[in-house]
C-alpha cells in the first residue's frame, strides 16, 4: 500500500519525464520506468509544470487558481503520478 500523498510537501516532476503537450491535456512518459500516462486536463499539467516552483502542492494549487473544492480530486491525480514515480518529493533545504 502506497503512502497518501502529502500536499504540504514540496514536489516536483521527475527530470527523466518528459511531457507532450496534446488538445486534452498531455502525454507523460517516464524513460527510466518506460510508463506513459495520459493527463487529461490542461489544469492538471499546468499544476505539474507549476510544482517546482511552489514550496508545498498546496501552494501550487493556489497559485494556480484552483478552487479549493477542486483540490481533493488534483491531490489524487497528483499521487498516482507519485505513486508512479512521475513526481518526486524534494526535501526541505
Amino acid at each position: 500500500m502506497t503512502a497518501p500523498f502529502d500536499a504540504d510537501r514540496h514536489w516536483r516532476l521527475h527530470e527523466r519525464v518528459a511531457l507532450r503537450p496534446e488538445p486534452f491535456g498531455a502525454l507523460a512518459y517516464h524513460y527510466d520506468n518506460r510508463r506513459l500516462t495520459f493527463l487529461r486536463s490542461p489544469d492538471l499539467v499546468a499544476l505539474i509544470e507549476s510544482l517546482g516552483d511552489q514550496p508545498s502542492a498546496r501552494a501550487a494549487f493556489d497559485a494556480a487558481g484552483l478552487a479549493p473544492g477542486r483540490w481533493p480530486a488534483f491531490e489524487k491525480a497528483l499521487g498516482s503520478l507519485a505513486a508512479g514515480d512521475f513526481l518526486v518529493m524534494e526535501d526541505a533545504a
